[in-house]
C-alpha cells in the first residue's frame, strides 16, 4: 500500500473522549432550556394524545412538575393556559383578568420558588372566541392596533402578578414598544421582553393547538406570522423589535429553521431563542416510539444543532428528559 503523504490529519482531534471534550465548540446543559408548560383549571392532568409524555396540567399538577424541573436544575419555565370556553370572547378581555389562571399560577409559582424565572405568553388566541392571536374584524381582517392595545394590558396584567419576563408570540406590529413603554410607565422596569421576532406560520403548530384548544375557528394565521419561503424578512423583524426595546429575540419553529437562527444570530448582539415547537417534539417521539430512532440520541442531536446554528436557549418540551441524559453523559 502506497503511503499516504498528510500533514492534516483532523483525527487527531478525535482520538479520545478526553480530547473531544477538550475542543469541542457547542454545549449544551440544563441553563441552556426554558420549559414550555400547558395548564388548565381542571382537577386533573390531562395527556396530550399528539405530545406523548406532556398533558394539560392541573394547578397541583403544574406544581408537582415544576418542582421536578427544579431538582434537574432548569430554571426557567414558560406557561400556555388552556381556557373554559365559557370565558372565550371576541376580545379576549379574559387575557387580563388579575385572577384569571395566568396570574394565579405566576404568584403560586414565585411563593414556591422565588429564584425560579417565570416567563409568560402574550397573545390573545387561547382566549380569543375566534382562535386567533388578535381581535378579528367583521370582515375577516386581524386588527394590528386594537390586539397592541389588549396585549398591552396582559403584559401588565402578567407584570403585576411577579412574572420575570413577558413574551409576545402575537406577531403584530408595534406590539414591543408598546408593551416596553407601559411597562416602564407601571414601574416594571425590570420585567424583561422575549419577543417571537421570527415567528413562522408553520405546519408544526399542529399539536400545540390541541392542546391548548386555540387553532383558529376560520381562515389561517399568514396575515401576521411569517411566510416559511422568507429570511431576509427576519432580520427586519429583528432590526425593528431591537429598536423597540426588547431584551431578546426568538426564531419559531426552531429545526426547519436553523438557517434562519444563523442568520438571526449574526445579526443581532441581543441574546437569542429558539423553539423546537410541538411538531418538531411529535415527529421525534413518534420515530423513537417506532424504534426508527434512538430517543436520547436523536433529542440531543436536535437540541445541539440549535445551538450550534446560534441559539443561546431553546424552548423545548424534552427540556427534563434532555437534562436527566446530560446529567448521564454526552452522546455524541
Amino acid at each position: 500500500m502506497a503511503r499516504l503523504d498528510l500533514t492534516a490529519r483532523p483525527r487527531r482531534n478525535r482520538k479520545s473522549a478526553a480530547i473531544r471534550d477538550a475542543v469541542r465548540e457547542t454545549w449544551l446543559g440544563p441553563e441552556h432550556f426554558i420549559y414550555p408548560l400547558f395548564i388548565h383549571e381542571g382537577g386533573d392532568d390531562i395527556p396530550i394524545t399528539s405530545m406523548p409524555g406532556r398533558s394539560r396540567l392541573s394547578p397541583d399538577g403544574l406544581l408537582r412538575e415544576a418542582e421536578r424541573a427544579v431538582a434537574l436544575d432548569l430554571r426557567a419555565l414558560v406557561l400556555f393556559p388552556a381556557i373554559d370556553e365559557s370565558l372565550k370572547s371576541a376580545d379576549g378581555r379574559e387575557a387580563h383578568n388579575d385572577e384569571g389562571l395566568i396570574p394565579r399560577t405566576i404568584r403560586a409559582l414565585k411563593q414556591r420558588w422565588p429564584e425560579l424565572l417565570v416567563i409568560t405568553d402574550v397573545a390573545l388566541d387561547p382566549y380569543s372566541s375566534d382562535g386567533h392571536d388578535g381581535i378579528v374584524a367583521a370582515d375577516g381582517r386581524i386588527l394590528n392596533d386594537a390586539t397592541v392595545e389588549v396585549l398591552v394590558e396582559q403584559a401588565l396584567c402578567h407584570a403585576r402578578a411577579g412574572a420575570d419576563i413577558i413574551s409576545p408570540s402575537d406577531m403584530m406590529d408595534g406590539r414591543v414598544g408598546a408593551i416596553r413603554e407601559a411597562l416602564d410607565d407601571a414601574s416594571f422596569t425590570e420585567v424583561s421582553i422575549l419577543a417571537y421576532t421570527a415567528k413562522y406560520a408553520s405546519a408544526y403548530y399542529g399539536p400545540f393547538r390541541e392542546a391548548l384548544d386555540s387553532a383558529p375557528k376560520h381562515g389561517d394565521k399568514k396575515t401576521y406570522q411569517m411566510d416559511p419561503a422568507n429570511v431576509r424578512e427576519a432580520l427586519r423583524e429583528v432590526e425593528l423589535d431591537e429598536d423597540e426595546g426588547a431584551d431578546m429575540v426568538m426564531v419559531k419553529p426552531a429545526g426547519p429553521y436553523l438557517d434562519v437562527i444563523r442568520a438571526v444570530r449574526e445579526a443581532t448582539p441581543l441574546p437569542l431563542a429558539a423553539y423546537q415547537v410541538s411538531g418538531e417534539y411529535a415527529m421525534l417521539k413518534a420515530a423513537c416510539e417506532r424504534g426508527w430512532l434512538d430517543e436520547r440520541k436523536a433529542v440531543l442531536e436536535s437540541l445541539i444543532a440549535i445551538r450550534r446554528a446560534g441559539a443561546d436557549v431553546i424552548l423545548s418540551y424534552f427540556a427534563p428528559e434532555a437534562a436527566t441524559w446530560l446529567r448521564e453523559g454526552r452522546p455524541w
